[in-house]
Formats: structure tokens, sequence, C-alpha cells
């Protein structure tokens, strides 16, 4: 089981995330943000709500409600350190 140990907003829709099996990395929600039609998602559009997540119960969150689960950051975070 992997989770979520920080987190820092990077600017726009990026994040800066480490897990619990010390890897990290830099994600870009940029096409999650962007595309997502839900309106949970879609209020992150505006870049402040955006920028207000947190780390809380193991995985990013925001204020609305939203969250991801760790185990899609993760992935996200390792396909990115691939590229």
């Amino acid at each position: 089981m992997i989770w979520v140990t920080d987190a820092k907003h990077l600017g726009d829709y990026r994040l800066w995330v480490r897990f619990s099996d010390k890897s990290e990395g830099e994600i870009d929600l940029t096409d999650l943000v962007t595309s997502d039609k839900r309106p949970i998602v879609a209020a992150l559009r505006d870049k402040a709500k955006f920028a207000a997540m947190k780390v809380d119960m193991d995985t990013v969150v925001w204020d609305n409600g939203f969250d991801l689960a760790p185990e899609y950051l993760h992935a996200r975070a390792k396909s990115a350190a691939a590229a």
C-alpha cells in the first residue's frame, strides 16, 4: 500500500509529491483538471483553489472535498519520471 507523505503546489496545475516508499516527483494535472467535466474537478480550474491543496487521509485533497487516490498519483509521478 502506497500513500502520500508530503506534497507542495508548484504553480499552475503541477504538484510535487513524496510517497511512503520514499519516491517523489512532479505531477502535472493539467489534463485532468481541464478536461474532467465533473463540477468538483471543474472548480479546481480556478488556480487559487487548485493551489489550496493539502495532504490529508494519506493523499492530496482540496477544500471542496476532491481527492486523488495515492496509487493514481504514484503512477503519474513514475510515468512523468520515465518520460
